[in-house]
This record gives C-alpha cells, sequence and structure tokens, in this order.
C-alpha cells in the first residue's frame, strides 16, 4: 500500500511509519514541519503529489490545557486540519483515518463508553476533536475515526514516559486516582490503523487495549513495578486537587461495537501491552549503556 502518515514525528505517528515499513508499504512520513494539516493548499499539493492509498492522521493538538486557553488554535489543529484531509482524499480518491479521542466523551457513564453512546465534551479539546470527526466524515464518505485514549509507548511525550523518567531520576509523583480510562499501546493502535486500512469499512471505531481499563494511578503504578522502580514516590491526588485549567473526563473507557463484526482481532491487554514496552525499554536503554564492541 502507499501510506501517508501525518503528524509522524508523534508518539502514534512514529510507531505507524515504523510498523508500515515492516510490512513492506510504500510510506511517506510527514511530520508538523513538513505538512501543516490546516493549510489547505500544502495538504491538496502533498495529497496530490504522492496519490496515496491511505491517509491515516496522527497530527493533532494534545496539550489539553493549552487548548483551553486557545480554542482558535485547536479548531485549526483538530477540526480543520480533519476536514482539509478529507476533502482532498475525496478529491484524489483516498482512504482517511483519523485519530480521535476519548476526550469527546463526558465522562459521567460508570461503564465502557461505545459508539452508541452520545459524545458530550466538555473542553475546548473534546470539542475540537468532535468537530474534526464530523467534518471529516461530512468531506469524506471514505472515512474512518479511531478513537483511542492513555496512548503509551517509546518516542514521544506522553505520561507514562514522563512519570518513568521522572521516577528514575528520584523525584516524587503525583497520580490522578478518579480518571479511569483504556491503557493503549501505541505499537498495538499502529498495528490496527493498518488492519482497518486493509479492511476499508467507513464508520468510528473504538481501538484501545483490553481490560477493565485503570485509572491514572493503576497504570502509573503497574508501569514502576514493572520498571523495577518502586512505587513508595508516588501520591495519590484528586483531580479536583490538581485543579488543572482544562475539565477533564473522569470515565473515558472505550470498548467497540464494531470492530469482532469485521474481523478485527481484540488488541492484548493492556498489562501484557505495559510489560511488553518496560521490557523493550529496558533493552533499548542496556544496549546504549553497552560499550561498542
Amino acid at each position: 500500500m502507499r501510506i501517508l502518515v501525518t503528524g509522524a514525528g508523534g508518539l502514534v505517528g512514529r510507531a505507524l511509519t515504523e510498523h508500515c515499513l515492516a510490512q513492506g508499504d510504500d510510506v511517506t512520513a510527514l511530520d508538523h514541519r513538513t505538512l501543516d494539516i490546516s493549510d489547505a493548499q500544502s495538504v491538496q499539493r502533498v495529497i496530490g503529489d504522492t496519490r496515496p492509498d491511505v491517509v491515516i492522521n496522527c497530527a493533532a493538538w494534545t496539550d489539553v490545557d493549552a487548548c483551553e486557553s486557545d480554542p482558535d488554535r485547536a479548531e485549526r489543529a483538530n477540526a480543520r486540519g480533519p476536514e482539509l484531509l478529507a476533502l482532498s482524499c475525496r478529491e484524489f480518491d483516498s482512504l482517511l483515518i483519523t485519530i480521535s479521542t476519548d476526550y469527546v466523551f463526558a465522562g459521567t457513564k460508570q461503564g465502557f463508553y461505545t459508539q452508541d453512546d452520545e459524545p458530550n465534551p466538555i473542553s475546548v479539546y473534546g470539542r475540537s476533536k468532535l468537530a474534526g470527526e464530523q467534518r471529516a466524515q461530512a468531506a469524506s464518505p471514505r472515512t474512518i475515526v479511531v478513537r483511542s485514549g492513555y496512548i503509551f509507548g517509546a518516542g514521544g511525550k506522553n505520561f507514562l514516559c514522563t512519570f518513568l523518567d521522572r521516577a528514575r531520576r528520584g523525584e516524587k509523583l503525583k497520580a490522578i486516582s478518579d480518571m479511569t480510562g483504556t491503557p493503549t499501546y501505541a505499537r498495538d493502535l499502529a498495528a490496527q490503523l493498518r488492519r482497518l486500512s486493509e479492511l476499508e469499512v467507513p464508520g468510528i471505531y473504538h481501538v484501545v487495549n483490553s481490560g477493565e481499563g485503570a485509572s491514572f494511578e493503576t497504570f502509573v503504578r503497574a508501569g514502576l513495578r514493572l520498571a523495577n522502580l518502586g512505587e513508595t514516590m508516588v501520591q495519590s491526588v484528586s483531580l479536583t486537587e490538581l485543579n488543572r485549567p482544562a475539565p477533564r473526563p473522569r470515565n473515558s473507557r472505550l470498548r467497540c461495537l464494531r470492530s469482532e463484526g469485521i474481523g478485527l482481532a481484540p488488541l492484548p491487554d493492556w498489562r501484557d501491552a505495559l510489560g511488553d514496552f518496560i521490557s523493550r525499554q529496558a533493552t533499548e536503554q542496556t544496549a546504549a549503556a553497552s560499550p561498542p564492541s
């Protein structure tokens, strides 16, 4: 396949590029410096020049608190960008897969959110991402929306890696105990994105690792244990105590109603995925520390 990856410098974009290249795909990987998806002319030129079979949009502005104070930028990156990609994909007959978020939900539900639940975002970030879903789907019928959340992995900024790095420096940590989601390993998400591009069934999919989900505190404590870093430096705090600028859903656990019906196998349990990540990270650190032979 000819695949164009936008936002290729981020966590998911890097994992996706690596996975698709390993599958033998012809990959064009563009980060924000080489393609601003909110620039209509640039988007049309790039897609027209590359003529990809599929565009997988990993580009977004994910700083939830910063989005709250700059809604115009959030709209350009998270709503207008996917719409422009969809318009050009329709023009050049490409499939679009665009990544959205669990933050499109309010977080008041007790169980898992599925595609049957009505989105009701409570932050600027969540509203901009929902607008991106809707505008992309309206612009092109060949659009797949993938909602995910609590994404972790190598090579990008994410909650887990930040905590692990701080723990290695011996810093005191605060972990939120009353926010629950479904941890998602970037490598597993990347593989599922590619499978969706092969199946090409437009619609909305929730792609997360299996399991009952976890609070931020449970998730980070599990990572610290696996990395043999201990948990004594972790202080349990509530979302209210942190007093963040942007509101966040207290429960954003996701479950997909449609994956099995189109032949998508469930992703591994998040605990197994976390173990794989920690193991790979340890191997890479050992290799980096070893003197050349």
